[in-house]
């Protein structure tokens, strides 16, 4: 079924059964004479807070992800683990040391554990009567998703077949795409064999394709290299079969239902939770600064205005998650129209085109402030890949066919490659940041932006802004 029913089934259902979880609860607290809100009015308000409560929860431990495919009881293990996190936050907003550490536990603390079991029995059984239900659907053929298979072999015919046997999968094979041969070809089975990879592009816009599975056989590492930076600019996901694994250790993550194994490329690495907790620091971090700092803006506004002609604010198109196009707005540091005669071109060490207020401001890295405006739009985040022009996207993408994987997360104001690495003046410097960004997708975590920005805090300090 489309990814908005979905959620908004699983929305309904989880709605219905926190309410009966807590309704069983106001049921065993009145059996037992302890205080329940009567009136009417309160009553509801009660409801819709825990409700709430647990919404929030649900949504930070990445509970309202799409479950195409996934396992029904891996699925009632997220349920559990969430559920008692929830049941442990109750126990701490509700705790009151002078009673609680003077005295034996009561009934109204045992009532919390029971809770915990009437939420576990309520929530995990509505969402596996739903996710059984949508299986069903899955095996009559109802929200599958078109599929192509990337390679024509007799492996890749046997992997159609596996796909076939297991309709729950929510595979829709539309074909196959074959890469060695330029000349159309045959049909498997009614399945269709286009040849020639340079209709995959057309391909997946015609027949709308969302997942393709790659089975290469044996082919040469820049090539497979390639084929995946096509896949990734089609923003469509893609799994391999096991043995090409080893091409891509480190960048995949295996996926197996019915003992069917593929292994999905560039899996989603930080847990919803972390995504969440990671906008909500993006944004109550950026309010923030831009609220404390807002007299220095004037004063370095000023301080422009006065050093040299044009405009305070840069405005710059950058690219973004997903290849999409936004403004970027940075303090101007060099002279107004400095890449009239020029071009797109990176900014030298002693380059002649920065102000004198714009060389002071680049040291301190003052000129990368307004930025946060970017943050608050949801343009970009904290920390993440530094955002490039399209010009420059578009001649490094050839030149790496996995730059564009850097697209797959917003960029940031600041990063790991620029804590670690240096400007970009040759672009020899942009592989060795390409590298850089790529550890840092690869090891995603709050973690690790809380150490990028205290590196960043460093790198400032040290005045070596350019």
């Amino acid at each position: 079924m489309p990814k908005t029913i979905e959620k908004l089934l699983l929305l309904l259902v989880d709605f219905i059964t926190i309410n009966v979880a807590f309704a069983g609860l106001l049921q065993l607290r009145s059996s037992f004479n302890l205080f329940v809100a009567e009136d009417f009015h309160s009553q509801v308000q009660i409801f819709l807070l825990v409700y709430l409560f647990w919404l929030l929860l649900f949504f930070f431990f990445g509970l309202y992800q799409s479950w195409y495919t996934k396992s029904r009881f891996d699925e009632l293990i997220s349920v559990f683990k969430t559920v008692l996190f929830g049941i442990f936050l109750i126990f701490v907003l509700t705790f009151e040391p002078e009673r609680d550490l003077s005295n034996p536990p009561g009934m109204g603390r045992y009532m919390i554990l029971s809770y915990a079991v009437l939420m576990l029995v309520s929530v995990g059984g509505g969402r596996l009567v739903l996710h059984t239900i949508q299986r069903k659907l899955l095996e009559a053929g109802v929200g599958q998703r078109n599929t192509m298979i990337i390679g024509y072999n007799p492996k890749a015919q046997k992997l159609a077949d596996k796909i076939r046997q297991f309709p729950a999968l929510g595979y829709r094979l539309i074909g196959f795409l074959d890469i060695k041969n330029e000349r159309s070809a045959e049909k498997y089975k009614g399945l269709p064999v286009w040849a020639g990879l340079a209709k995959l592009k057309t391909l997946v816009r015609r027949h709308k394709v969302e997942e393709v599975i790659l089975s290469l056989g044996h082919l040469p590492h820049k090539r497979v290299m390639h084929i995946i930076g096509l896949c990734e600019e089609l923003l469509v996901q893609i799994k391999i079969e096991p043995d090409l694994y080893d091409i891509v250790m480190g960048q995949a993550r295996t996926q197996q239902i019915y003992g069917f194994p593929l292994i999905e490329i560039n899996p989603q690495l930080m847990p919803m939770w972390e995504k969440r907790m990671k906008r909500m620091l993006d944004v109550g971090f950026s309010a923030l600064f831009l609220i404390l700092t807002f007299p220095l803006f004037i004063l370095i506004a000023l301080v422009i205005k006065v050093d040299s002609r044009g405009p305070v604010f840069f405005k710059q198109k950058r690219v973004g998650r997903k290849g999409i196009i936004f403004t970027i707005y940075k303090f101007r540091t060099m002279v107004h129209d400095a890449e009239k005669m020029t071009g797109p071109v990176w900014a030298g060490k002693k380059d002649p085109r920065i102000t004198r207020a714009g060389r002071i401001l680049r040291k301190l890295r003052l000129d990368e402030f307004p930025q946060f405006i970017n943050v608050l739009y949801g343009d970009m985040s904290l920390v993440g890949p530094r955002p490039e022009r399209p010009f420059f996207v578009d001649r490094l993408k050839r030149e790496y066919p996995y730059y564009l994987r850097r697209l797959k997360v917003k960029p940031g104001i600041t990063g790991w490659a620029q804590v670690k690495g240096k400007y970009d003046t040759t672009i020899e410097d942009v592989k060795q940041k390409l590298e850089y960004d790529l550890y840092y997708i690869e090891n995603m975590s709050l973690r690790m932006d809380f150490r990028i920005l205290l590196y960043t805090i460093v790198v400032m300090l040290r005045f070596k802004g350019q």
